[in-house]
């Protein structure tokens, strides 16, 4: 099953999140799919490419719940 998650990069206190296509069973950093945008929470931007979501979401993939209140926020 394919999920739509965030993955968590950047330094330590500069937190920066990716917004990933990936395997439900893969951990937290593991190997994505496709990356479909960012988001960082410092300075509150998400940026997301649309066209690549709703491929995923047409394909069956579960957003997750935060994923979900980002992209409604965008």
């Amino acid at each position: 099953m394919i999920k739509i998650r965030l993955s968590r990069g950047g330094a330590r206190n500069q937190p920066m999140y990716r917004i990933v296509a990936i395997e439900k069973e893969k951990k937290g950093n593991g190997k994505c799919i496709e990356i479909l945008g960012s988001y960082d929470p410092k300075k509150k931007t998400v940026k997301i490419e649309k066209d690549k979501y709703q491929k995923w979401l047409s394909n069956g993939a579960i957003p997750s719940p935060t994923v979900t209140k980002l992209v409604d926020k965008s």
